[in-house]
Order: C-alpha cells, then structure tokens, then sequence
C-alpha cells in the first residue's frame, strides 16, 4: 500500500554532524545559518547535527569567504607594485 503525505508534512532530511572552529578575537562564537524559512544558531566549537543543506550552505559560505580573501591578497599586492 502506498503511504499517504500530507501536503503541509516535508520530507525527512538527512542529518550530518558539523563542528566549526572557535575563532579568537571574534565578537560572537556562534553562526546564524537560514535557508528556506528555516533558522540555525550554531554554536562554534561544538559537534552539532544539522540538515545535510545547512552544512552545504556552510561549506558554500566558507568557500566564498576563501575567494574573497584570496581576492583581497591579489588587489593588496597588485596596489603595493604600483606605489
């Protein structure tokens, strides 16, 4: 027999454990995640388990923050060889 859904019910998502790491000198040790109306505070330094789609999030924004920190480098040496 095929199970019924509810409209309103949302599947299941899979759950993964994720630590970030404490950053020192940081004004807050916890990270504000949301995605499709729903909200995470994740406490750094800490085994936590979320959505698989949190972590991706986390891992997107950690990537991004690489990039633009790469970026910033390159601009900084470039503006230092033109002086």
């Amino acid at each position: 027999m095929a199970e019924k859904k509810n409209a309103n019910s949302t599947p299941k998502e899979k759950m993964v454990k994720i630590r970030l790491p404490i950053i020192k000198g940081a004004e807050s040790q916890e990270k504000f995640v949301a995605l499709n109306g729903r909200r995470f505070k994740i406490k750094r330094g800490v085994t936590v388990d979320v959505p698989e789609s949190i972590a991706e999030v986390l891992r997107h924004s950690e990537e991004q923050e690489y990039i633009a920190e790469e970026l910033k480098a390159a601009l900084e040496d470039e503006e230092s060889k033109n002086e």
